[in-house]
């Protein structure tokens, strides 16, 4: 995937954690991403682009999304091929077979245990979808 993702790397509590920069992080409490031991946790993804603006369509913002959880799992020693669960976050899931599709180009060799659930919105006005990852390194 080509666009960039920065994302910096400390180690905390026994766990490594993968910070984005943004200002919600420390505001909220969270990590972009954490790896305990084997396991990595991707928080709730959005499609922006670097420069922070949202793309256009729910496919667009699907695939930025998953370009951020592949980054953020690379930044903790996983592999996309490690990811065992995602979670996607619609506002119209009539919107599927774009977000699918995009999922899909991801994971389809991969096929971890997934949902799909429309929600009436997210923290962003203009986001369309949000995406977790659950990854286990061997």
């Amino acid at each position: 995937m080509a666009s960039e993702v920065a994302l910096s790397v400390e180690r905390r509590h026994g766990r490594t954690h993968a910070s984005s920069g943004s200002p919600w992080e420390p505001k909220m409490g969270y990590s972009r991403a954490v790896r305990a031991g084997q396991w990595i946790a991707v928080s709730g993804t959005v499609g922006r682009d670097p420069e922070g603006s949202y793309l256009p369509t729910a496919g667009e913002q699907t695939r930025r999304a998953l370009e951020i959880v592949r980054a953020s799992i690379e930044a903790l020693g996983g592999r996309i091929e490690h990811v065992v669960r995602t979670r996607v976050y619609a506002i119209d899931v009539s919107q599927w077979e774009e977000i699918a599709a995009a999922h899909g180009a991801v994971f389809g060799a991969i096929r971890p245990a997934t949902a799909l659930v429309e929600v009436r919105r997210l923290i962003d006005a203009e986001a369309l979808v949000e995406v977790e990852a659950d990854a286990l390194v061997p």
